[in-house]
């Protein structure tokens, strides 16, 4: 019984929100740290970049900071909701979702970019309808389960009808030639159903069929079988495939354990392509060495950690299981990146939360974290009733 009582203690310490009806101060301040990190580094990495291809060093800082400043806005607006208002529009926002990924595929009205068809264009705006349908598959999954949570281990219930929604939007994202997309969404999909209660042997044996599925279909696209090989061996054409690979690791290798120092990095120097992109953590890792590289990484775990809690102590299952997904999303993003990055996967042009950059990707990121402080505005100590 004193055991009992002092782990319950300590839960409650790192639990604690502060005032009643407050938003999570922590994850709040953590929120914070990381866009402000990621702005610094945004100026940092993108300036070279901007000035050869904008005529403006400050080009791409500028519109990252203005599309910040609207997703923070949206964040803390967000937050005054009681999140459980969202869930009658779940349904309208995961159709629009889908609709807009396949207007993404009808020549003259899908934008091609780098040999991929991916954006929408709004007058001088273009958005990948991607980064929208990660979230409309959480919200739509979270909505689902919690509804169902009593039938999850049906196999039509639990397995079927959640299967076929995310096969659905993984097929439309994968066929834009955005694998990286597809697979970050497969994942979170896999994650919550595998949380939300589902019969484990219809998960492990269907989710390995849809993993091999997706498997083949990256190797019989030439572009993503052509990235496989590169990661194998990316010294086999450094100056082809394997060049943007083989930069990021001198880049990483030449950062030692404390860096050249903030602005001081080479590669970015026309090195890497955009490095305020996707491979943005190796410029981290140059210019902020081993140290800098570690900041990143622990301040990613405390949200994530803080994420969970705050799903563990949720008031009812819907918000539980929408926090899981948000916080599921921004780790296994930030995993596959940084093994991008790393050269511990195959390349896969997946960013980097908070640090790469990309209007939209930002904007809908903030609105995350501002549904998971709503959820977090009605969290109880003592955790969800059953």
């Amino acid at each position: 019984m004193a055991t009992n009582k002092k782990t319950k203690k300590k839960i409650q310490w790192f639990a604690k929100k502060g005032e009643a009806g407050g938003i999570d101060p922590v994850f709040l301040i953590l929120v914070f740290c990381l866009l402000g990190f990621g702005l610094v580094m945004v100026a940092s990495a993108s300036y070279v970049s901007a000035l050869h291809k904008e005529g403006d060093s400050y080009h791409y800082i500028k519109r990252q900071l203005i599309f910040a400043i609207i997703g923070v806005a949206l964040m803390l607006f967000i937050t005054r909701f009681d999140y459980s208002v969202f869930r009658r529009f779940i349904p309208a926002y995961f159709g629009i979702s889908v609709l807009m990924l396949i207007l993404v595929l009808i020549p003259g009205i899908g934008i091609v970019g780098g040999g991929a068809r991916r954006w929408l264009g709004f007058g001088g705006l273009t958005f990948q309808p991607s980064e929208l349908a990660k979230l409309a598959v959480i919200m739509l999954f979270a909505s689902y389960m919690a509804a169902n949570y009593k039938r999850m281990k049906e196999f039509k219930v639990g397995m079927i009808y959640p299967a076929a929604a995310l096969f659905l939007v993984c097929f439309l994202v994968a066929i834009e030639t955005h694998i990286s997309g597809a697979i970050l969404i497969f994942a979170v999909g896999a994650v919550m159903m595998f949380v939300g209660g589902v019969n484990l042997k219809y998960f492990f044996s269907i989710g390995g069929a849809g993993i091999a599925a997706l498997a083949g279909f990256a190797w019989l696209i030439p572009y993503a079988r052509t990235r496989i090989e590169t990661m194998m061996n990316p010294e086999a054409d450094p100056t082809g495939a394997g060049f943007q690979t083989m930069q990021s690791l001198y880049a990483i290798g030449s950062g030692g354990l404390l860096g050249l120092g903030l602005g001081q990095s080479r590669q970015k120097y026309l090195y890497i392509p955009e490095p305020q992109n996707d491979y943005i953590f190796s410029i981290v890792c140059e210019e902020l060495g081993f140290i800098g590289a570690l900041m990143v990484i622990i301040l990613f775990v405390l949200l994530i950690w803080r994420g969970f809690v705050i799903a563990y102590h949720a008031k009812d299952k819907f918000g539980s299981l929408m926090v899981i997904g948000i916080v599921s999303r921004v780790a296994i993003q930030t995993i596959l990146n940084i093994g991008v990055v790393t050269n511990s996967i195959p390349p896969t042009g997946i960013s980097l939360p908070f640090f790469s950059y990309g209007g939209t990707a930002l904007v809908i990121l903030l609105v995350e974290m501002g549904i998971v402080l709503a959820v977090s505005r009605y969290s109880r100590l003592e955790g969800m009733k059953e």
